[in-house]
């Protein structure tokens, strides 16, 4: 089969198409045969290299997500999942490729009308923008600030807060243009990189959803309205400063809260349930999905330069 692999790490130049065995699954698990497979953040942070500590090699194959059809399964699988069109989590790699393993508790079946490029747009990033925002403890009435909107998290994260009865929804992006975008998804409000751009925007926030996190994530502790919380998606702009825990002993008073969120956090059986929920919202246009672009499997370099020069609003896809 065709596979995507990383054979030096750094810049997208080291991605090549190579051709690997097809995969079996083993007990529990399923084969897809990939028709969509998503672009995310991740991605590029395990291929830049930032992720070496976690034992990445060469020879690697990256995507964590696909949507297609169930090829074959493992032992404990029920076989009537063989010949349903899912969407599956690949996990930190594996998803690159015309077939791809997934756990069967990571796969959920989709609707007849929901295509795999749509399901891939929303099935990893439209979790993380749920469970991100319930983390916070987002509640109708709160004013949100969701920073780096134009990713895939960020437009979901901009309609649910929205569509949930934010006061406000504030958002960081980089050009006018995807301000309006952002405009069109539920934003209220459109702000530069750090934050500024518009005198009538809130003096501070409820919730900040981070995605970005790197050099700039304290100064928006800065921005919490007492009580307020912000919690960590995200680090595609790197890790933050090591003594930025310092900006929340200084407001002591305000009672500020920091946190992180990862969907590993989450039941099993909650993710699919709320996948599940999401695909459907996006079969009867109640979730509005976003594709940048869609490019054929070969051009996976290209998808990723796209994303490492921020070009990108909303999904990145790769079809086989």
């Amino acid at each position: 089969m065709k596979a995507i692999v990383i054979q030096a790490y750094g810049g997208p130049e080291g991605l090549a198409v190579v051709e690997l065995p097809a995969p079996e699954p083993a007990a529990g698990q399923v084969v897809i045969a990939t028709e969509a497979i998503g672009v995310g953040g991740v991605d590029t942070l395990i291929r830049s290299g930032a992720l070496a500590a976690y034992g990445f090699t060469a020879g690697h194959v990256p995507g964590s997500e696909v949507a297609g059809t169930v090829h074959a399964v493992g032992a404990g699988v029920d076989p009537a999942w063989t010949g349903r069109r899912v969407w599956g989590f690949t996990g930190t790699g594996g998803g690159c490729a015309e077939r791809a393993v997934a756990s069967v508790e990571d796969i959920v079946e989709l609707p007849a009308d929901l295509s795999a490029v749509d399901a891939v747009s929303i099935g990893s990033a439209g979790a993380v923008a749920h469970f991100g925002l319930a983390h916070a403890r987002f509640a109708p009435g709160d004013a949100v600030l969701v920073r780096g909107a134009a990713g895939g998290i960020g437009v979901l994260a901009v309609q649910l807060a929205a569509r949930g009865g934010a006061s406000e929804v504030a958002v960081t992006t980089s050009s006018p243009a995807r301000g309006e975008r952002l405009r069109g998804l539920g934003a209220t409000r459109v702000l530069d990189r750090s934050g500024e751009g518009d005198a009538g925007a809130p003096a501070g926030y409820d919730v900040v959803l981070d995605i970005v996190a790197g050099d700039g994530l304290p100064s928006f502790l800065d921005r919490l309205r007492p009580g307020g919380r912000l919690v960590a998606v995200g680090a595609v702009g790197g890790q933050p400063p090591a003594d930025f825990g310092m900006r929340l002993m200084a407001a002591f008073r305000s009672s500020l809260s920091f946190a992180t969120f990862s969907l590993d956090t989450v039941a099993p059986a909650d993710r699919r349930a709320l996948r599940a929920a999401q695909f459907a919202a996006a079969a009867r246009g109640a979730l509005t999905t976003v594709v940048h672009e869609v490019l054929p499997l070969d051009q996976a370099a290209r998808a990723h330069r796209a994303m490492d020069d921020g070009e990108v609003f909303g999904r990145m896809v790769l079809m086989p």
